[in-house]
């Protein structure tokens, strides 16, 4: 007779995304409290089409990133608002999601540029401030 089959045997697990970039989950901040405990970070860079604001959570999911949106009315109205935010979650999706550290508090404070610039401008603003804070992982290929 034969050892024990292969199938008896513990086998590593080999998950479908193994050697691949993981996309981080995103998770949105809602209270006040959340937002301010990020500005109180005083870690943030400032763009032309938007501020980013920045806090390390050690003790979190580094497979996650809490995002926050916020637009004052010195941006316009609320329809400006509005589209304002939906551009920068669009970019958020797209950039920190795929490129940024995850165990991360992220706050996108929209400026009057935000809602009229070109989206690849604000995508290498979001990237550009990720890069100085050293909070983007990898260089594009």
């Amino acid at each position: 007779m034969t050892g024990p089959a292969l199938t008896d045997q513990p086998q590593p697990h080999a998950g479908p995304n193994e050697g691949a970039d993981v996309r981080l989950r995103l998770v949105r901040l809602k209270t006040r409290q959340e937002f301010l405990a990020v500005a109180g970070a005083r870690r943030k860079f400032t763009t032309p089409g938007l501020m980013l604001q920045a806090m390390a959570r050690p003790d979190s999911d580094a497979a996650a990133a809490r995002v926050g949106f916020t637009a004052s009315r010195k941006v316009g109205n609320a329809v400006t608002r509005n589209r304002a935010k939906r551009r920068l979650r669009a970019l958020a999706a797209e950039v920190i999601g795929n490129r940024a550290f995850g165990a991360t508090d992220y706050v996108l404070v929209c400026r009057q540029e935000t809602a009229v610039r070109p989206y690849g401008d604000l995508r290498r603003d979001l990237e550009q401030a990720l890069a100085r804070l050293k909070l983007l992982k990898g260089v594009r290929p």
